[in-house]
């Protein structure tokens, strides 16, 4: 190995005892390659087959804990005890490869897709018009609660080292806690400490399932987005709210949604600093974060982990176009990592078919594509 990239192979022990082996993370990525019924289908076993070596944990998609919340084709699942053999199979897969197998649990409220929904209504902290969903009552935002408790339960049942609960990219959780999306009146709404109440309720849910099976070395994060875009939307100043909670429950880390590592803020905060560097302040050593955004090569992740901003760094489109990205670094093999998609490669890359066919057209949230006009750092 390159001395350089030495630090990222350093490991780091929560606050629970359990020891992460290094700092590199896969960040879950969206793969549309579950069977219908939300289980392990063979395209999904390739694709998480031999991503997970020489990584410290390996965070698997988001995982619907609910039937009314379906937001992907191909979603996988933890609703019933049905399918508990394919978590478990699932989670020995990444477990074999080295890695802390973490399920990220979700539900996507009013991003969910109606025709996934197996004809249950669309729901949401709100109506909305746009998207057709209708307001949750309290009774059935309380099942959804006990949802997110239940699917951790099976998760420790099958087998995984934690569980990361879903606070981002505007599904359930962030729709309750934004001012834009969660118009309620009632105790679930309207001031920041009451749209605050269903992130934390969702928290405290999983964490009374880890004491029930008596497991405190069972791993809880939690992934949110620091920013939204609408005039009444998340500011960095709710993120920190938001941060001031969590850091009081007992979790294991936190992880931040970001496109880019190095996008400074929007508001709420000093807008001449990064979003990654305000909320790692801002945390204060009292958890360790995951940061994410656009970051392909050995060069770029080492700098990025150098900036003191994160003590992990989570690794998404390199890691579908590079699935051994941390071995050829621990190596000394960098120089093989490559930072575009051939779309002539259809079999190089072990990609879920629906997943590659949107690989190939490209878009943002995706890997670069050869001899298209953008790169790595333009995204």
């Amino acid at each position: 190995m390159n001395s350089k990239y030495a630090p990222l192979f350093e490991a780091y022990r929560l606050n629970n005892g359990v020891e992460i082996k290094n700092r590199l993370a896969v960040a879950p990525m969206t793969h549309f390659a579950s069977h219908e019924n939300g289980t392990l289908s063979e395209e999904e076993r390739i694709f998480i087959g031999n991503r997970a070596n020489d990584v410290g944990m390996f965070i698997l998609a988001a995982t619907l804990v609910a039937d009314n919340g379906k937001a992907f084709y191909g979603q996988p699942e933890a609703i019933h005890v049905s399918q508990l053999p394919s978590l478990k199979q699932t989670a020995e897969i990444i477990k074999a490869q080295g890695a802390k197998a973490i399920l990220q649990i979700h539900h996507g409220g009013k991003s969910a897709v109606a025709d996934l929904l197996k004809r249950n209504d669309k729901v949401a902290p709100s109506d909305d018009q746009e998207s057709g969903a209708r307001a949750l009552t309290i009774t059935e935002i309380e099942d959804l609660i006990k949802a997110f408790g239940y699917a951790t339960e099976l998760a420790i049942q099958a087998g995984f080292d934690g569980v990361e609960i879903h606070g981002a990219n505007g599904y359930l959780i962030q729709q309750f806690y934004s001012g834009h999306s969660n118009q309620r009146t009632d105790e679930w709404g309207g001031s920041r400490e009451k749209r605050m109440r269903f992130p934390l309720a969702v928290v405290d849910a999983v964490i009374a399932a880890r004491a029930k099976f008596n497991r405190n070395d069972f791993m809880i994060g939690y992934r949110f987005s620091p920013e939204e875009p609408e005039e009444l939307g998340l500011t960095m100043e709710d993120t920190f709210a938001l941060i001031d909670e969590l850091v009081k429950k007992p979790l294991q880390y936190l992880h931040m949604s970001l496109h880019d590592f190095y996008k400074k803020a929007r508001r709420g905060a000093d807008t001449n600093l990064t979003r990654m560097q305000l909320v790692h302040d801002h945390i204060a050593g009292k958890l360790p974060l995951i940061g994410v955004g656009c970051l392909f090569t050995a060069e770029q992740i080492i700098n990025a982990y150098a900036k003191g901003w994160a003590e992990f760094i989570g690794l998404g489109k390199t890691v579908m176009i590079n699935p051994n990205i941390a071995t050829l670094i621990k190596q000394g093999c960098e120089n093989e990592i490559i930072t575009h998609l051939d779309p002539e490669k259809a079999d190089h890359y072990g990609i879920p078919q629906l997943l590659w066919e949107m690989c190939v057209k490209g878009s943002a949230w995706l890997p670069p594509v050869k001899d298209k006009n953008w790169s790595p750092l333009d995204i």
